[in-house]
């Protein structure tokens, strides 16, 4: 495994491009080389900034990785990804090796907590109260400090806790949380199985048909004889009026009567019960 170059001389633009060298195991293993140069160097020197920009190189694909999960929002990918490198430049910038712990494992709470934050700061979709809002801030803002302490997603007994409110108080919080943004029925639902449109119900056209038939039944066992045979020689054997005439031995005018009258007085009824 080569090591990188770790000089100020060379421009630091001309030498990040070595990082997409590097294999994720490589990666690990400078990230922790790195951070151990890291702290030996002042802040704001030529060589502190190259060697901080090289572990933001070496650790995109976390950004990447954390940005996916948030794929079904409307803001462009490149947006998320710029967001994320915010995150990922704080989780450098707060990170001790001496801790013991994976730099992945404390970046990815930071980085997804700058993205929630990006979300959060947008207009909301629905107008809550100001104290739930409010309340909303405090919970993530809660939730990313107890993530980096804790190494993992803080409960909710924990984060009422922290905050010294109720467990109640914390789940109205979150509810309220959903309210800052309206989604999409064209994202992807949990198991990627196609947009959540697609696993919705929907209005059958078909329904109001048999809704209509059904409401015909009654209506028709109303009618006498011979007009309920002629709706039905005209509409289940499809026969023409002249035919139909023939059959009953009437004229064509007569059954087209019969069925202006009767077609019109079971419409009338129809419409009256809806």
């Amino acid at each position: 495994m080569s090591r990188l170059p770790l000089a100020g001389t060379e421009p630091t633009a001309a030498r990040l491009p070595v990082a997409h060298a590097v294999s994720t195991d490589d990666a690990k293993a400078l990230s922790h080389e790195l951070f151990e140069r890291l702290r030996s160097l002042e802040e704001g020197t030529p060589e502190y900034s190259y060697v901080r920009n090289t572990l933001v190189e070496l650790n995109l694909a976390l950004v990447r990785f954390a940005a996916a999960r948030f794929r079904h929002r409307s803001e462009p990918t490149e947006d998320l990804l710029q967001v994320g490198i915010v995150g990922l430049i704080k989780a450098i910038n707060r990170f001790d090796p001496e801790r013991g712990v994976e730099f992945a494992t404390f970046a990815l709470p930071t980085i997804s907590g700058e993205l929630k934050r990006f979300f959060r700061d947008t207009s909301w979709a629905v107008r809550v109260p100001r104290r739930l809002q409010e309340l909303r801030l405090q919970l993530a803002k809660a939730t990313d400090d107890l993530a980096q302490t804790l190494e993992r997603e803080p409960t909710d007994g924990e984060l009422a806790q922290h905050l010294h409110l109720t467990e109640t108080e914390v789940a109205e919080g979150r509810a309220a949380g959903n309210a800052y943004t309206a989604g999409t029925l064209e994202a992807p639902d949990d198991d990627g199985d196609g947009a959540q449109l697609r696993r919705l119900g929907y209005l059958d056209q078909g329904i109001e048909g048999v809704e209509n038939l059904e409401a015909l039944r009654p209506l028709m066992a109303a009618l006498p004889d011979r007009e309920r045979t002629i709706l039905a020689l005209r509409f289940t054997e499809e026969l023409t009026q002249a035919e139909i005439g023939a059959r009953l031995g009437i004229s064509q005018m007569h059954v087209s009567r019969i069925l202006s009258r009767v077609l019109g007085e079971l419409r009338s009824a129809l419409l009256a019960e809806n």
